[in-house]
């Protein structure tokens, strides 16, 4: 039996040692630490019934800023995600993943989810696509740091805040910057 909980301070030497042993892409502990102190609930582990941290998911809360420096869409970005090979198959990571992106929108009203994943990483490209809903955003040449590309990946978790009008649209108040929120009515 595994279970997912909220990571603790105490978890993150074994957060880090999951990493290694899984990913070629390491963290120092500063990083872990920056993460807890900062999205404390946003990093869950996966447990098994002997206290062993078997899997882990690092996330964090960022704002896009728009073209005039007002702040956009905020929204979550996965760090790192990691099971190990002893626990892979077992909906895990799913776990962790929807533990994470829960949290995101519940606490922190996230827009969206974003992640980036290797091209050449299959069986984790399958699971952020096939189980866990999300698409292909854009690819960012050389991203890692041995030169692979990485596909930029986003998952809707609510509805877009649109901009909507209740008037006609002349320019005024909707082109100089002040956006217009109001309710969209329908007349019959």
């Amino acid at each position: 039996m595994v279970c997912i909980r909220q990571a603790t301070m105490e978890d993150l030497l074994a957060m880090q040692a999951c990493n290694l042993l899984c990913l070629p892409e390491n963290y120092q502990m500063k990083y872990y630490l920056y993460h807890i102190l900062s999205w404390p609930h946003l990093l869950y582990v996966a447990e098994d019934y002997g206290g062993k941290i078997v899997g882990y998911v690092l996330a964090k809360m960022e704002e896009e800023s728009s073209e005039g420096g007002a702040s956009g869409a905020v929204h979550g970005h996965i760090t790192s995600l990691a099971v190990l090979r002893t626990h892979r198959k077992l909906g895990l990571a799913t776990k962790l993943m929807t533990a994470a992106q829960n949290a995101m929108a519940s606490v922190f009203g996230a827009e969206y989810v974003s992640l980036h994943v290797r091209r050449s990483n299959r069986a984790a490209f399958s699971l952020y696509t096939s189980t866990l809903g999300y698409k292909i955003h854009d690819t960012e040449a050389k991203y890692y740091a041995d030169g692979e590309d990485a596909y930029d990946m986003r998952k809707q978790l609510r509805p877009k805040q649109a901009h909507v009008h209740h008037h006609a649209h002349g320019g005024g108040c909707c082109s100089g910057g002040e956006a217009v929120t109001a309710a969209k009515t329908v007349e019959s």
